[in-house]
């Protein structure tokens, strides 16, 4: 069917600089914005991974560790972490870039879930992704067990058929 892809086919780069309008009272990124930006960046991975139209499903976890200060450098890095059918996984990592200091700050995280659609915004199928590196195996491992967490959450899976988290209990 479709060829199995990279996590770095779907890599996605941007890099914004944080303006006054975007800040709050403490001069640093509104939370809010940073979302959208990241948003933005894993909705390009999601396509660039199936080569179609994608929408946002879930946002799964955004953790907000160091503030990014007005005039700050933010580098936003995406990929596919894990494809499902019609779903794919997308990780996020913010930097805030520090070129006077020469250094980068890992400040944020999240992770995205979309799906692929067609013209009538049903889902469709999509290419499986191989991880390479050592970080996007950890990922892609840990997508699944979010994956059957979610499910139970949402009671479309019952506890006792998720295969991974029943790993997390009896293994050790």
């Amino acid at each position: 069917m479709n060829k199995i892809k990279k996590a770095s086919d779907s890599l996605t780069i941007m890099t914004n600089i944080v303006l006054p309008n975007e800040t709050n009272s403490l001069r640093n990124l509104f939370g809010g914005e940073l979302l959208a930006k990241m948003d933005r960046c894993a909705s390009i991975s999601a396509a660039r991974h199936c080569k179609r139209r994608v929408v946002t499903a879930s946002v799964n976890h955004v953790s907000f560790n160091h503030p990014i200060p007005e005039g700050g450098i933010v580098v936003l890095e995406s990929k596919v972490s894990r494809a499902f059918s019609t779903s794919m996984e997308i990780y996020v990592d913010v930097w805030l870039d520090d070129v006077i200091n020469e250094k980068k700050i890992h400040t944020n995280e999240g992770i995205y879930t979309f799906v692929a659609v067609d013209e009538y915004n049903k889902p469709v199928p999509i290419p499986q992704m191989e991880p390479e590196t050592e970080l996007e195996k950890v990922r892609f491992d840990a997508a699944l067990r979010r994956k059957e967490l979610s499910l139970i959450l949402s009671g479309r899976m019952k506890a006792t058929d998720s295969v991974e988290l029943k790993k997390l209990f009896t293994e050790g």
